[in-house]
This record gives C-alpha cells, sequence and structure tokens, in this order.
C-alpha cells in the first residue's frame, strides 16, 4: 500500500470543524485496522503559538518531544490516541525559516529564491515528514484556515503538485465547507458551498469529497444538485450535522460512510469498523449517573479554547466515573477573600490551570486558599500548582511576602524560583522546559495510588519551579513532595496529608488524557468531587 494521503481544507467560514472532521475520520480508518499519521499546516507567519495570547488563538497543545502546537493536534490525539510530534503541526513561520535558512548557507546555488518551487517544495517535504515514505499508512493533512485566504495560497498549490507527482489515487482531498439555512425563506443555500469549489477549481484542485455543515438535514435533490455543479460523486457529498456531543462525531461520520468514500478513493478496501470501545464511552458520556460541578479559575476565561485539553481531560473523568461535570468558569481576577466563598460556593472541586504572568494571580491563590481550608478537591496544574505552593508559604509556614520571582523579583521568599537552565534565556519562543519528562512517585502517596505505578512520565511547559531552598520546611510542616524528577532536583508534584484531594502538578497532565481513558489525576478529581457534593451539607 505504501503511503496514501488525504488533505482536508475548508471553505466559506473559519470554524467549520475541519479538524473534529479530520479526527473522526483518523479514528474510523484506526477502527478499520489502518495505521494512521495526521499533520495539521497552519497559515500564520509564526513559527509555532508558543508566543500567541491564549485569548487570541487557543492553547499550545505540547508533544512528548517539546513541540508547542496548534489545539488541533489535541483533538487528533484524543481521537486517534497517537503520540504526534514535531513534524505533526507545520506553520508558514517553519517554511519560511527553513528557506531563508537554507538561502543563508547557499544551498540554492545562486539562485532567485520564490514562492514557486522554493516554498512550494519545502511544503511538500513536510508531507512526507515523520514516517518512512515506504510505511504503509494513511496521512491526514489538515491544513488551517479557508480557500481563498491569501496565506493558503502556496499551501494549497503544493497540493495541486503533490497530486501531480504522486498520482491522484494516493493524494485525495476532502473539502469541508458550509450549508447555511436562510429562515427568511425557509431554504438551504447551496451558493457558498459552489463558490467555494469554484476557488478550488481555479487553483487546478478538484475535491473528491465533500463535507458539508449545515444545522439541517440535507435532502437528497439538494446533494445531487452540489454533485452537479461541483463535479463530485453524488454519494460523495456528505453531510456533517451538529452533534450534541463532540465524540458522537466518528459516529455521526460512519454513518456518512465518510471511511468507505474514502477507502474507495484511495483504492483500498473498507472493511468492517470495530467501534466498540468508541460506542461504549459514548453510551456513558450521554448517560450519566450523577453530576458535579467543578470551577475552573483562570484569567483566560473569554474564550474556553485556552483550556480545551483542561475541559476536555474533565469530561473524560466524568465518563470514567458516570458523572456529568459542569463547569464553572471562575475569573481569578475577581476573586477576594470577601468573595470567594460566594463565588465558589456550591462547587465540587476546584482546578487551577496553568498560565503565565502576574494578572489574577493573587485571585489564584485565594481560591487555593478556600479550596486548603474547606477540604474542597483541588487540582493545580503547572502555575496552579506554583501558587499552591506560594499559599501554603503564606498561611502556613508565614512568610507573608513568599511568592514566586517570575511574579515579585524583590520577594523576600522566592518559594517558586527560576530553573537554572533557564537563567539567561531572552527569547521567549519556544525555549521554555518543554515536553515529556520522567517523574518518580513517593511510595504509598495519593498519586500512586492513583497512577497505579511508581515512575510515570508527563509532559510539561514551564520556566520556573520549586526553590529547593524551601523543601524540607515545606514537608516538615505538612504538605508531601510527592513526585520528584528521577535524580531527586526538581519537584513534580505535591500533596496535602490531611486534605482528601489536594494535589498540585508541575506538568500538563490534561494533554494525555483519552476520553475513553481518562488520565489518573482528572478521574481522581471528578470522583472526589462527587463524594464531597454527596457527604457535604448544604450550606457548603
Amino acid at each position: 500500500m505504501a503511503v496514501k494521503y488525504v488533505f482536508v481544507t475548508g471553505g466559506v467560514v473559519s470554524g467549520l470543524g475541519k479538524g473534529i472532521t479530520a479526527a473522526s475520520l483518523g479514528r474510523l480508518l484506526k477502527a478499520r485496522g489502518y495505521q494512521v499519521t495526521m499533520q495539521k499546516f497552519d497559515p500564520y507567519i509564526n513559527v509555532d503559538p508558543g508566543t500567541m495570547n491564549p485569548i487570541q488563538h487557543g492553547e499550545v497543545f505540547v508533544t512528548d518531544d517539546g513541540t508547542e502546537t496548534d489545539l488541533d493536534l489535541g483533538h487528533y490525539e484524543r481521537f486517534i490516541d497517537e503520540c504526534l510530534d514535531k513534524n505533526s503541526n507545520v506553520t508558514t513561520g517553519k517554511i519560511y525559516w527553513s528557506v531563508l535558512q537554507k538561502e543563508r548557507r547557499g544551498d540554492y546555488g545562486g539562485g532567485t529564491v520564490q514562492v514557486i518551487p522554493h516554498i512550494t517544495n519545502e511544503i511538500k517535504s513536510r508531507f512526507y515528514h515523520g514516517k518512512s515514505r515506504d510505511e504503509d499508512r494513511i496521512a491526514i493533512i489538515e491544513v488551517g484556515g479557508t480557500v481563498g485566504d491569501i496565506e493558503s495560497q502556496p499551501f494549497l498549490e503544493a497540493i495541486r503538485q503533490f497530486q501531480h507527482e504522486v498520482g491522484h489515487e494516493n493524494a485525495i482531498l476532502i473539502h469541508v465547507t458550509l450549508i447555511p439555512y436562510l429562515k427568511a425563506s425557509g431554504e438551504l443555500k447551496s451558493k457558498p458551498t459552489q463558490q467555494s469549489v469554484k476557488e478550488l477549481q481555479a487553483m487546478g484542485l478538484w475535491p473528491d469529497i465533500l463535507v458539508c455543515r449545515s444545522e439541517r438535514m440535507i435532502p437528497q435533490e439538494l446533494r445531487a444538485k452540489i454533485a452537479l455543479f461541483c463535479n463530485v460523486q453524488e454519494d460523495h457529498v456528505l453531510q456533517n450535522l451538529d452533534v450534541e456531543y463532540l465524540y458522537e462525531a466518528p459516529l455521526a461520520m460512519e454513518k456518512e460512510q465518510l471511511a468507505k468514500v474514502v477507502c474507495e478513493s484511495l483504492h483500498l478496501t473498507c472493511p468492517e469498523p470495530d467501534l466498540t470501545d468508541w460506542k461504549e464511552m459514548v453510551h456513558h458520556l450521554k448517560n450519566p449517573k450523577t453530576e458535579v460541578e467543578i470551577a475552573i479559575v483562570g484569567k483566560y476565561i473569554q474564550l474556553h479554547d485556552a483550556y480545551l485539553s483542561v475541559v476536555e481531560a474533565l469530561k473524560h473523568g466524568g465518563i470514567a466515573s458516570r458523572a456529568n461535570v459542569k463547569i464553572r468558569w471562575v475569573d481569578s481576577e475577581e476573586i477576594r477573600r470577601e468573595n470567594v466563598a460566594e463565588l465558589l460556593k456550591g462547587t465540587g472541586g476546584i482546578l487551577i490551570p496553568g498560565g503565565f504572568g502576574t494578572r489574577g494571580t493573587e485571585g489564584k491563590i485565594t481560591a487555593i486558599w478556600y479550596a486548603r481550608e474547606n477540604r474542597i478537591p483541588f487540582l493545580g496544574i503547572c502555575l496552579g500548582m506554583q501558587m499552591a505552593i506560594v499559599e501554603y508559604a503564606r498561611h502556613v509556614l508565614g512568610y507573608a511576602d513568599a511568592n514566586s520571582i517570575e511574579l515579585d523579583s524583590d520577594t523576600g521568599h522566592p518559594v517558586i524560583a527560576l530553573m537554572p537552565e533557564q537563567d539567561g534565556v531572552t527569547d521567549i519562543g519556544g525555549t521554555l522546559r518543554l515536553g515529556a519528562y520522567p517523574c518518580v512517585l513517593k511510595a504509598g502517596s495519593l498519586s500512586e495510588k492513583l497512577y497505579q505505578t511508581k515512575e510515570i512520565s508527563e509532559r510539561h511547559r514551564h520556566r520556573y519551579e520549586v526553590n529547593n531552598e524551601y523543601r524540607k520546611e515545606l514537608e516538615e510542616n505538612g504538605m508531601s513532595l510527592s513526585g520528584l524528577s528521577p535524580d531527586g532536583r526538581i519537584v513534580e508534584m505535591l500533596e496535602l496529608k490531611e486534605h482528601p484531594y489536594f494535589i498540585g502538578t508541575q506538568a500538563h497532565p490534561e494533554l494525555k488524557s483519552r476520553p475513553n481513558r481518562a488520565h489518573p489525576l482528572f478521574k481522581g478529581l471528578v470522583r472526589a468531587a462527587v463524594n464531597y457534593r454527596n457527604d457535604c451539607n448544604p450550606s457548603c
């Protein structure tokens, strides 16, 4: 078979769900026994999203090898259950960076460097990256943005050239587009789809499959009309209706026979899929036995995508616990001692996610104090763990000015300090402690019980760490530093001995959670939250 390629593009408007369509296809093909890899090509000029404000772009998803990537890679990993790497997210910035480096070295022999062929050749070379070209697999490649965007044109031209090189039977194109419903006339309209496909055809690209996003069922006569005007087989015009739950999408696309028409287009057999595990997971998601509310206390709550993997990991914990997890979004900038009880009353658990900068940190510290004092299940992630150290140092150790030097360089008690290897680093892009690192858990700790193993590996994205000068004092006063790096130098996890569920982790465990295999820390948090609400009196 060698390698087969499926390109996924979008038209009309952004946000149609190209990423979910691509990820759903990946799940359906894996369920048929095919090996699947996925890539996202983003047209922005940033080298990666690592320096972008989360409110503008959403979360930064980090892979095991330490690559900061687009949040769509999180969907890919959660759907196909594969760990992706540096080759899985390519930006215009990376493409131009590579071409300019080659030009500076003289690799082009003095020739004029142009978009065609140099930029398009570099893009095409990334289609091959990551695996052997001779390895049997299906590569699903999503192109960000929409057809017609200036930024996307080099990528689309590269696809045109690539299809010509490898043969159309080895590289097909799925186009995700919109069929809007006009309430005034009571009609579904196909013209936006026709215009979008025309844009593609003007670039020399003919979609093999149309995935039409719509709020309403698309009648067969309209599908036939779209097929006729867009030069696509009628049974290759598929509808993609809204689903109540994200993880229903692969099952909905299976009913539309997406994998079947993809295999047909690639001249592959299409065996019956094994979706038993996925269907069981969706059933548990849709049929919870209880409900619990968990507060996410952060400063980016204007855009929930800033905490996308955290939200999904909480859902996964709910699926495993047969609990519907409702999220209460709490702006950390609004929290004060005098209103924290009002803002957090009734929640079964409190989660402080990662972040950078001083804004909202005092509110996070107050929320942690409230969780500790009231024995409310708590999970602190990255900055959330660091603020738990600060809170404990202030209110248990008695160091009122305790802080992280990131937030206050003049603090008299810097309980969170800069990592030694970060000293002198001036560039902010790609210079954090990134990727998967091992951790050894303390025997008998809650963390060890949750993970059911002593040695774990989690992904990281931080520049600061617990100041080792305070470790002894913290432990002597009731805090358990329950996870350390194998050399014992870096504190990776903490717990409170006299608290039912109080865990902090320097890592980002949400990045490795799966809908059908919830991460132990999130599963533990949800179960602890359910128990807390069941045991709590009405005043809680």
